[in-house]
């Protein structure tokens, strides 16, 4: 696991110092080691600093060049399988100097193109300058684990594992996109290719570009939507479950190569303990677990992976956040999350990644089984409302969306004014989101219901907000969703939170906060093969009667009593409401207070005055808050 940097300004040199700068700005994601390219005749350059965890050598080093000259790359990531395809390109007739992926990364693109793409088994983001073709070339893996940001203005192309690594040249400009941050406040992240700042993207997961003088292409080289597409496996429940173990075994065991020792984060739920479980079974030695707890057992789930940790007999750490903990580490995020970002389980999740960093420098994290076996508890209830939707006559579910249409949130909350209730904040917010709903199931659209009842702030708080409807810019869960509904709605849900929530929330959580401490986080259940085969599942094996993830529990409870696994669904996020009211509060009062809400002129300071009364009041829009102080820390930091 590295950081990466470049400069791609032709015309203009390449300032070495300059470069220098934005590598260094990238440091705490590679501690041991950094260096810089420059081709001074095409004005390119590149940089890296490097966190070893292949060759440990300096045959490893960054950025590396084939024997010629001629093709030079930065990369961030691991090709697990890179001894596999190495063997392949020797009996070609190539020849190796070092032991590291690198090199197999730069002689597959002299082998085969960017078509090597489709070799590897891996998480990666990387550029590869090719001095015959002028041309640059920068990739993302295919479910977007590893980063890569571009800024792209008046000649002058950057890219990045993170923007602070961009923001360091002189000629970037920083101005807030309008339509970064409606996308923040309404879905705690900035959904991709959106970010924060105007002419600043996200390269998409599965995608790789290419830049030649003013011309830049996009390519798409995989979407899980194509394989929800395909026939599903024909085999019976038993025979599915045995090929999928098959591929569950083989994924986790890739993940483990490493020179140097690798441990686990254990959540104690579903998807942490069938990867402890597989791997234990397989390990010669006892495998070293992670875990963090809470000392609200509403939020706690360390006593549970105590439990498993016992039953398998793995290495276990255990520690519980402390409020003090939390507000340090709070004080933090703007620089480990250099664009807002709300999720708030990034703070144990920092917390879990300093403590497996005292003992190991590689950490598997087992997100993703949400997304391919159907975990969250919002699959059943959004089923049941579409269900309901359908059930009514065509002439009545004209009117009722017709009804929605016209009934606006500020007309809702007139109407709630009128008759006296007095929690009407909450009504119209719940309201409201099930407008959204309706609205776009009425018009055939549930993708856009989907997106609707995934928000916090809806499109016409935001626009209250911000003065600025987030709607015409955020298509890509329609986009998800559609591609697969034929294959019934639940397909939809899993395709698009795979396709968004899944690389811009949740990965974006674990890679900055495990780089922010030098740390490489894995994701064994995000292995492409793993994704194409889940996703061509039968649905009913997924969720079955009821019952989340029932095929995953079914090999589970081969290795481990169903007793210790199988419970509610807890998640990994701290109280933000108690937080907020308690040991936050000093934030709050000191960024959210009318007077800097005036000053600054972002928000519309009524409407802002508005939600702050309600949540003193009544608490419940806490989330929307912590966004909120969320990107004032940030705006501070950066803006």
């Amino acid at each position: 696991m590295c950081g990466i940097t470049g400069i791609y300004s032709p015309n203009s040199a390449v300032d070495p110092s300059t470069l220098f700068t934005m590598t260094k700005a990238l440091c705490h994601r590679g501690p041991d080691d950094s260096d810089t390219y420059i081709d001074t005749r095409n004005d390119v350059g590149l940089g890296h600093t490097r966190l070893s965890i292949i060759d440990l050598s300096e045959r490893g080093k960054q950025p590396m060049s084939n024997e010629a000259g001629t093709i030079t790359v930065s990369y961030n990531g691991e090709i697990y399988n890179y001894r596999e395809i190495r063997k392949e390109l020797e009996q070609k007739g190539r020849i190796f100097v070092s032991d590291s992926d690198t090199e197999v990364l730069v002689q597959s693109y002299e082998e085969w193109g960017m078509e090597c793409l489709h070799k590897f088994i891996g998480m990666f983001a990387f550029a590869i300058w090719d001095k015959r073709k002028q041309t640059l070339f920068l990739a993302r893996d295919r479910a977007g684990v590893k980063p890569l940001y571009y800024y792209n203005e008046n000649g002058l192309f950057l890219f990045a594992s993170e923007l602070k690594s961009i923001m360091r040249h002189p000629r970037f400009s920083k101005r807030i996109s309008m339509d970064g941050l409606s996308l923040f406040f309404r879905y705690n992240y900035i959904k991709s290719p959106h970010t924060i700042f105007e002419n600043t993207f996200k390269l998409e997961p599965g995608c790789w570009m290419s830049i030649k003088g003013d011309e830049i292409k996009k390519h798409r080289y995989w979407n899980i939507v194509d394989f929800y597409n395909m026939p599903p496996h024909p085999g019976t429940e038993d025979e599915i479950a045995e090929e999928l173990e098959k591929i569950l075994i083989d994924s986790f065991k890739y993940r483990l190569v490493s020179d140097v020792p690798v441990g686990l984060f254990l959540s104690g739920g579903v998807d942490s303990s069938i990867v402890a479980a597989l791997l234990q079974k397989n390990a010669s030695t006892p495998i070293k677990t992670f875990t963090i707890g809470f000392q609200d057992k509403k939020y706690d789930e360390a006593q549970y992976a105590r439990e498993i940790a016992r039953y398998l007999g793995t290495e276990h750490t255990e520690q519980y956040l402390s409020e003090d903990e939390m507000v340090d580490i709070a004080m933090k995020l703007p620089e480990i999350y250099d664009e807002p970002f709300g999720d708030i389980s990034s703070i144990p999740t920092r917390l879990v990644s300093q403590i497996a960093r005292r003992d190991v420098k590689v950490a598997l994290s087992a997100d993703g089984g949400d997304e391919l076996f159907c975990g969250y508890t919002h699959y059943a209830s959004y089923m049941k409302r579409i269900s309901a939707f359908k059930k009514l006559p065509p002439p009545l579910r004209n009117a009722v969306g017709a009804g929605a249409s016209f009934l606006t949130g500020e007309r809702f909350e007139t109407m709630m004014k009128l008759t006296g209730i007095g929690r009407m904040k909450k009504f119209t917010r719940k309201y409201s989101k099930m407008r959204g709903a309706v609205i776009g199931l009425n018009k055939g659209d549930k993708g856009a219901m989907f997106r609707s009842l995934r928000s916090g702030w809806n499109a016409d708080e935001i626009e209250e907000l911000l003065g600025k409807n987030p709607e015409s810019d955020d298509n890509t869960f329609s986009e998800q969703f559609r591609a697969v509904e034929k294959n019934g709605e639940l397909a939809g849900m899993l395709a698009a939170d795979f396709g968004v929530w899944l690389p811009d929330d949740i990965l974006t959580k674990v890679d900055r906060a495990a780089m922010s401490v030098g740390l490489e986080s894995r994701e064994p259940l995000l292995d492409h093969r793993l994704a194409e085969f889940t996703a061509r599942i039968p649905m009913e094996y997924k969720y079955k009667n009821g019952e989340k993830k029932y095929i995953l529990k079914k090999i589970l409870e081969k290795h481990l009593p169903r007793k210790l696994f199988d419970r509610r669904k807890m998640g990994f996020a701290p109280p933000a409401r108690s937080f907020l009211q308690g040991k936050f509060l000093h934030l709050v009062r000191d960024y959210l207070n009318v007077d800097v809400i005036k000053q600054d002129g972002i928000f519309n300071p009524d409407f802002f005055a508005s939600e702050m009364n309600t949540f003193f009041k009544y608490g419940y829009n806490s989330n929307n808050i912590w966004r909120a102080l969320v990107f004032q820390m940030w705006k501070e930091k950066w803006a």
